[in-house]
């Protein structure tokens, strides 16, 4: 059996649970999630914990299993305490602002590039440790939306000028071997 799928989803204080069929609705008090799962998996709400069962151990159901329980504890955890992905800014000239709710970025274009940051999600730009940090409830959208900000300039192996994850190893290359 999966040891992802069968330990419950512990629902902490001020988090609400709703399990309509196969919909899950969570709401907490920093937002409120709604998704829906497979049909074949049984999800069922248990004294302040969530409990997802599988109906057989066919191999569709195995890979469902642990994914659904995962889904929902990345829910659950989300509205209670949130996500948040760090990104640093590295070369000369390269930095990052907040202007109102949006994320402005100067990193070697001829104009700076602003990003919006959709419903749910917040910047937070600190100029000398040159962090953007993004923060929201959803996990899948903090990811996705620091991806998208990576991609404006991503880190180049020769110079390390770019914007990177925080943890984000970056192999550095040797440049053009000089004239012996």
């Amino acid at each position: 059996m999966s040891r992802i799928g069968r330990l419950p989803v512990v629902i902490p204080k001020g988090v609400e649970v709703e399990i309509k069929g196969a919909s899950v609705h969570v709401k907490g008090p920093r937002g409120e999630l709604r998704q829906t799962f497979p049909a074949s998996m049984e999800i069922s709400l248990n004294e302040g914990a969530i409990e997802v069962k599988r109906p057989s151990d066919e191999r569709t159901h195995r890979s469902l299993h642990g994914m659904t329980r995962a889904l929902i504890n990345n829910m659950v955890v989300g509205v209670s305490t949130g996500f948040e992905k760090v990104l640093e800014v590295n070369g000369v000239g390269y930095r990052a602002e907040i202007q109102g709710n949006n994320l402005v970025l100067f990193v070697g274009y001829s104009h700076p590039v602003v990003m919006e940051p959709p419903t749910g999600i917040s910047f937070d730009a600190d100029m000398k440790t040159r962090q953007i940090k993004i923060k929201g409830y959803d996990k899948a959208l903090v990811g996705q939306v620091a991806a998208d900000i990576r991609k404006v300039r991503p880190p180049e192996p020769y110079q390390g000028k770019g914007i990177k994850y925080l943890d984000e190893k970056i192999r550095r290359k040797a440049g053009k071997a000089g004239k012996v």
